[in-house]
């Protein structure tokens, strides 16, 4: 009798034991949610937005009411890292991969890649295009990339002719076909993009969906939106004229239609059940100056410095990422694909090999882990004008550039702390152990990613 006792105590101690175990794909059912497999993405990418824009961030000089409440109720990412130019981010982001693997013509994304919306499609999701393409291809590369459906600007960049407007009385690409200018004339590309991911979610919101939201804003040309007073009269057929003093003007609109976005969602009860995420494609334009923390800031786009691609990111998921974390490790675009597998229960399959970025899929839901100790580019704007990439590998400190000779920077280990500009590179003989030490790492990293 002692011994069944014994034994049903056991037996009912183990069971109580393995109910209450998880694994890592259970951390989002921690902070309470009742949705873990069906969990809606929207991956909002904004054109131009160094990282000393928001004002969470600690920008001062426009004004981001609503990221900054994303931030404040989600996980504020303080070392992002892109590329200096849109093109190769983006790529990098959507495939998982360096640059130097699959990048080789500025606007182009091969059609042999496979991206994030492969990924979700594959499992199951309803995906949705909505913004600036500029990946080459139209119809046939959208859907081939893993979009059922989309409505872009610039859908074959190698068509210059075919721009069109960015913002008013846009030139619009939709399944195929280009939408009527008269439709068109005289609205906002972002008014008609964000209806459109209303549109699209209403009709897909019992099933599972991925928005991929590529903003116009802010990218050139400066102009006004439809919050300024200047829009009725400017002539958006001289796509070229942009006035920098309107750069705040579509900060504002930008935060001001993602807030739009997010009100939706808790309308429609899809809020808790929705990750919105937030993230710059590379630095700001030259043209604009900033006030970041006290000082003034020039954009660094098309520079490899930290101002060209130090970005903001913000992961946004009420009830599930706890509020008010501020995550300080690195993260490199490839990172995506292989979070959003494992934020969606997505399997990669072999056709996405090689995948360079690493899953921080478990940072999002408090696991003291720090999973990147190094960040590594590989950026030319096209094989066909350039014929040697910059490479370098970098930390939140300091940066190691490639011996080999491009037009982009000098070689050279820098300390970003002390030399923000990368002036000053730092030759071995003035090096500490540590300092020697992480120099040999990052000459590891870029010897062994070739």
């Amino acid at each position: 009798m002692k011994y069944s006792f014994l034994l049903l105590l056991i037996i009912v101690l183990w069971r109580l034991f393995t109910s209450c175990s998880h694994d890592d794909n259970d951390f989002p059912s921690k902070a309470g949610s009742d949705s873990v497999n069906n969990v809606n993405v929207i991956l909002i990418v904004g054109d131009d937005i160094g990282y000393e824009v928001l004002t969470c961030d600690g920008g001062e000089s426009y004004s981001t009411p609503n990221l900054d409440t994303l931030a404040q109720n989600g996980m504020r990412f303080t070392e992002c890292y892109s590329a200096p130019l849109c093109s190769p981010s983006r790529i990098m982001l959507l495939t998982g991969k360096y640059n130097f693997r699959n990048y080789y013509l500025w606007g182009v994304l091969n059609q042999n890649q496979v991206t994030i919306g492969n990924l979700l499609k594959n499992n199951g999701y309803k995906t949705y295009y909505a913004g600036k393409w500029q990946l080459g291809g139209g119809d046939a590369s959208i859907r081939k990339f893993g979009f059922n459906n989309y409505l872009v600007w610039l859908p074959f960049v190698e068509k210059e002719n075919i721009a069109g407007s960015r913002y008013k009385s846009p030139k619009l690409y939709r399944n195929g076909s280009f939408m009527p200018a008269n439709i068109l004339k005289n609205k906002y590309s972002e008014d008609v993009f964000t209806d459109s991911i209303k549109a699209f979610i209403l009709n897909n919101k019992q099933k599972n969906f991925f928005v991929y939201y590529a903003m116009t804003l802010a990218h050139q040309p400066f102009s006004p939106t439809p919050d300024n007073n200047d829009y009725a009269g400017w002539d958006a057929s001289k796509v070229n004229h942009s006035i920098p003093a309107y750069f705040p003007d579509m900060i504002n609109y930008m935060d001001k239609k993602i807030g739009e976005l997010v009100r939706f969602l808790k309308q429609n009860q899809l809020d808790k059940n929705t990750v919105i995420i937030y993230v710059g494609d590379n630095g700001t334009p030259s043209e604009i100056q900033s006030k970041f923390n006290g000082s003034m800031i020039t954009g660094g786009k098309q520079t490899t410095t930290t101002y060209g691609t130090h970005v903001p990111l913000i992961f946004y998921w009420p009830e599930t990422i706890a509020p008010g974390i501020v995550n300080n490790n690195l993260v490199s675009f490839p990172d995506f694909l292989p979070t959003l597998a494992a934020l969606t229960h997505s399997t990669i399959s072999g056709e996405f090999n090689p995948v360079d970025g690493i899953s921080f899929y478990d940072e999002l839901f408090g696991a003291n882990v720090n999973t990147r100790s190094s960040v590594f580019c590989s950026f030319i704007r096209d094989t066909i004008e350039d014929k040697r990439p910059a490479r370098w590998v970098q930390d939140t400190r300091y940066k190691l550039y490639d011996t080999l000779k491009n037009k982009y920077h000098a070689p050279g280990f820098y300390d970003m702390q002390n030399d923000i500009e990368e002036l000053h590179p730092l030759s071995d003989d003035v090096l500490t152990q540590q300092q020697l030490a992480i120099k040999q790492n990052f000459r590891y990293v870029l010897d062994s990613l070739k």
